[in-house]
């Protein structure tokens, strides 16, 4: 039998090595932070996350408090309505409110995302944030006045989820919409950032995951690893975009976002984009003109199923974006923009957009 001297030297050497081991990683996440950072930072003067509108709160159906916010003139054709991805809130539209200020522009936050209020625990839905959709377009543009909805990720879906419960809207009230790297349905067969093999059962293990990491200490642990920023910051380039030169800035913006978002939201709704399936309301959207915008290397939602999305919408017209991640909006906001002014030319003049990409 092994000495306990030899057993706890063993142990020991192990454990140094392991310790040397992670030692490295942290010291060359740093190394490649650190250059990365140094790079030439046009956005780095960027006023991220602080251009603000005029605030409005809505209440919905079960009492939460919706923090919304306009901008733009009062008097307008159309006003645009900006929903936001998972694990976001309203400040990720920044390029939008900064260059679109000319047009009359409704921003939200959506459920226990930002700054608004809190839902009661249990299980999240996309269903019910469509219900919230609903709430914030009747606060934020009674009457006749006709809006376009614009959604990324999750907010495509919340979108989607509003034109099942109201299709009565499309084709009156609502006149317009553009989806930005989205899916109509849920993401059971895992992102593509997961290694093929083992990716459905990575799928089905996830939300168990989240719902445990989310609970007691385990939460207050996971919230402090979450802050880890040379990690953060590089999970979040490599998820979040597309393009290996993006700014620095931005990306530490976006990474901002998402680590702020407490654990129990992102394990909350990370089921409810599971188990979504808005599949039957592309029929109703293709009442109107849509625009559907598809990453090349989006890396969480996977671009078949944009491109599967576009067929599918009677009419829609496809923007393939070669090289581009998920995050479209902060990654290639001019060309987002153009999307979105192109639709809202097209809606004010009565006409309609492309039939294919």
């Amino acid at each position: 039998m092994a000495s306990w001297r030899r057993i706890t030297g063993a142990a020991g050497l192990v454990a140094g090595a392991t310790a040397v081991g992670a030692g490295a990683i942290v010291a060359a996440e740093r190394i490649a932070v650190g250059r990365i950072r140094g790079r030439p930072d046009p956005a780095s003067g960027e006023p991220l996350g602080k251009l603000r509108g005029r605030p409005l709160t809505v209440l919905t159906g079960d009492g939460v408090a919706l923090h919304v916010e306009i901008n733009g003139p009062s008097a307008a054709p159309v006003t645009v309505v900006f929903c936001h991805g998972y694990t976001l809130n309203q400040d990720c539209w920044h390029f939008q409110r900064r260059d679109l200020s000319g047009h009359r522009l409704v921003f939200w936050d959506q459920r226990d995302h930002g700054r608004s209020g809190r839902s009661e625990s249990g299980a999240a839905s996309i269903d019910q944030l469509g219900t919230d959709l609903k709430a914030v377009i009747d606060a934020t543009a009674p009457g006749d006045a006709r809006v376009v909805l614009v959604g990324h990720s999750m907010g495509g879906m919340t979108i989607m989820a509003l034109a099942q419960q109201h299709p009565e809207l499309f084709g009156t009230k609502v006149a317009g919409a553009v989806l930005i790297s989205t899916a109509a349905r849920g993401l059971e067969d895992g992102s593509p950032w997961m290694p093929a093999p083992i990716r459905p059962m990575l799928s089905r293990a996830l939300p168990g995951v989240l719902n445990g990491a989310a609970k007691g200490r385990r939460a207050i642990l996971v919230e402090r690893g979450r802050r880890v920023t040379d990690l953060a910051f590089l999970g979040t380039r490599v998820l979040g975009f597309g393009d290996g030169e993006v700014s620095p800035a931005v990306v530490g913006f976006l990474g901002q976002m998402i680590t702020s978002t407490p654990i129990e939201v992102v394990a909350r709704f990370g089921q409810a984009l599971l188990l979504c399936d808005e599949r039957d309301s592309l029929a109703t959207l293709g009442k109107v003109p849509v625009t559907v915008l598809v990453g090349e290397k989006d890396r969480l939602i996977a671009s078949r199923l944009g491109i599967e999305l576009a067929m599918d919408i009677p009419a829609s017209h496809l923007i393939w974006v070669p090289g581009g991640g998920h995050a479209l909006i902060l990654e290639c906001p001019e060309l987002v923009n153009e999307a979105i002014t192109a639709m809202l030319a097209r809606v004010e003049a009565g006409g309609d957009l492309p039939r294919s990409a």
